[in-house]
């Protein structure tokens, strides 16, 4: 099968300087991504200026990383049972009627193009697909079972396209117990191994067990249509070279290495994994997903548990890995990882599905850009949640809990572990780092900073809940550079030593209350007027409660209460009965009695909070 390329990769070219101001204004809707050289600033109102040139390593969607790498093909499963050929295994040799089909012993060698359908058992050796004609070679398990201790039982040395058929109603097992082949050699290295393109469809099931190798594994492309198929490998359990692409059946993988792989480093349009459809559950050694480029779900369902999982494991498996970018469409990703959960040396976009995701360290990294503008995204469990140079959420509904910050903007080339710094002036502001929220529902529950960036902060719509710190080296917002509130609502909780409020400068004005509020209490914001504009239940200690909204005036009075009832924060609720406990100004920016946040989740002297460690980053 020929490989038809669509083009290079859009990503990492360098924009002229005359398209800066467009790709600026881009930024309010949808961030592009700054190079280290690039200034930013916002206003009150929200506009956001550069200079310096840009890199466009913008997120391009999940229709953009689909058409950025090679089209693939699924091979065709059907066939005349009239034209195929039976091989019969027998133990220690096998039997067919074609001039195609050479016996050696336990060898089984297919020299040429058609369907071969295999039934029996082949105790210890190999069937071996050895053809240079042009076309397909269709392999029909039904009811087959081979076994090698010395290579590959099932191997494809030369065809233009292969088509492994799982027969209907049929069970089939392919067992390698041969040593350990160096995965860098042109040997067979799988239990499954195929030189070409290969497809695996077909109603039945297939169970592949490697002892020291990988479980199936094709140099070139890779494609699972249907049936049911089980791998447990020593080392990587499901790779294709080129491409890995699932657009049905049921996939299970059980792997010392990594789950699912592609791994072609030579060619940027190649290297990538598809989830269309289907039903994948992956347990891995390592990562759960390795992919050289793009990682692309737009339906079905891919779980992921990698290195034991976010408690207890070790700490630099990542669930899903890509050099490229990361992009949900559609369908369900759920990761338990010991490392991040979702992880990208460029750019990661959800514009629609479920991710459900458990981290030891960052729920969702991206090195350059980060966008969120629909689907549904819950993290139970992270160090950091979501972080990446540019975070951008403008739509969809996001939970994130984490133990340090839970959105953090940062120059994510900084190794030196000393990033972030004082918020509130204390630092200087990253240059091209800015974290966004012009749409969306976000609730985060953050033991360091709830929205954190080191350079700009900007609130321009959606709805936004932040459940901040108890300590006071942290703070429920915090930004080294502008943070500006022109739009949405936001509603910031948390300890006040460290606390930040939007720039007075903002269109849209905001409240801030100091008071000492135990968890479980029910309070409102309220006007001069009495009526409620907001109201919340604690779910910590706080000291402090920002709040922002089209209908807070600059300069006009406002009040907190506690008692009443509440619904979902930050609907108004009842406030029947209210306690007074605090009154402000609105439009009065202010920092924390400590004087500022620290940013980054740091400490003085770049010491972490908490244990002191951030989990090991390893790329």
């Amino acid at each position: 099968m020929r490989t038809s390329l669509r083009g290079r990769r859009p990503l990492r070219r360098t924009l002229p300087v005359a398209m800066a101001a467009a790709v600026a204004l881009a930024l309010t809707g949808c961030s592009g991504v700054l190079d280290a050289g690039t200034t930013t600033t916002i206003d009150g109102s929200g506009t956001v200026t550069t200079t310096d040139a840009l890199v466009a390593d913008a997120p391009t969607g999940v229709s953009g990383a689909i058409d950025a790498n090679a089209t693939w093909e699924a091979g065709d499963p059907s066939y005349d049972p009239a034209d195929a050929v039976t091989i019969t295994l027998s133990g220690t040799t096998a039997s067919a009627d074609s001039d195609a089909v050479s016996v050696d012993g336990s060898t089984v060698t297919i020299t040429a193009t058609g369907t071969y359908v295999l039934s029996g058992s082949l105790d210890d050796g190999s069937v071996v697909v050895d053809t240079t004609d042009d076309g397909v070679v269709r392999i029909v398990l039904d009811g087959a079972t081979l076994a090698s201790s010395t290579t590959a039982p099932l191997q494809v040395l030369d065809a233009d396209e292969v088509v492994l058929v799982l027969a209907d109603g049929s069970t089939n097992a392919v067992t390698d117990t041969s040593p350990a082949v160096d995965a860098d050699s042109d040997a067979p290295n799988a239990a499954v191994w195929s030189s070409a393109d290969l497809t695996v469809a077909g109603s039945g099931s297939l169970t592949v067990t490697s002892a020291s190798n990988d479980g199936v594994t094709s140099k070139d492309g890779l494609v699972v249509t249907d049936g049911t198929l089980t791998v447990t490998a020593a080392d990587d359990g499901v790779r294709g070279k080129d491409w890995l692409v699932v657009t049905g059946g049921t996939l299970t993988v059980d792997a010392g290495g990594d789950g699912l792989k592609s791994d072609n480093d030579s060619d940027d349009t190649m290297g990538y994994l598809l989830v269309t459809g289907g039903s994948l559950d992956v347990t891995a050694g390592d990562d759960g997903v390795d992919v050289q480029t793009d990682a692309i779900l737009t339906g079905g369902s891919l779980t992921v548990v990698a290195g034991g999982g976010h408690a207890g494991g070790t700490d630099t498996s990542k669930g899903v890995s890509a050099g490229a970018g990361v992009a949900v469409g559609g369908g369900t990703l759920t990761v338990d990882a010991s490392d991040d959960a979702v992880n990208s040396d460029g750019t990661v976009v959800v514009e629609d599905g479920t991710l459900e995701l458990a981290a030891g360290d960052d729920a969702i990294h991206a090195d350059t850009a980060l966008t969120v503008s629909g689907g549904t995204v819950n993290v139970t469990a992270s160090y950091e949640g979501l972080e990446s140079m540019v975070v951008t959420v403008s739509g969809g509904v996001l939970d994130v809990t984490s133990s340090d910050d839970g959105l953090n903007a940062t120059d994510t080339s900084d190794t030196s572990g000393t990033g972030g710094g004082m918020g509130g002036g204390g630092m200087a502001a990253e240059a091209g780092v800015l974290l966004e929220i012009s749409g969306g529902t976000l609730t985060v529950d953050a033991g360091g900073d709830g929205l954190d960036s080191n350079g700009d902060l900007l609130v321009s719509g959606g709805t936004t809940v932040v459940h901040g710190p108890t300590n006071d080296g942290n703070g429920a917002l915090d930004a080294n550079g502008t943070l500006t509130t022109t739009g949405g609502v936001l509603l910031a909780t948390g300890s006040a030593g460290m606390a930040e409020t939007p720039d007075a400068s903002s269109s849209q004005s905001f409240v801030a209350f100091t008071a000492s509020l135990a968890a479980g209490t029910v309070a409102h914001v309220l006007d001069a007027d009495g009526t409620v504009l907001a109201s919340f239940t604690t779910t910590k200690q706080v000291a402090s409660v920002v709040f922002s909204s089209a209908d807070v005036v600059s300069g006009q009075t406002y009040t907190l209460a506690t008692g009443g009832s509440a619904g979902a924060d930050p609907a108004p609720g009842d406030a029947s009965g209210a306690t007074e406990v605090a009154t402000a100004t609105a439009g009065v920016a202010s920092a924390g009695t400590m004087g500022g946040g620290m940013g980054g989740g740091q400490a003085p002297g770049g010491q972490m909070p908490g244990n002191g460690e951030r989990p090991g980053r390893q790329g």
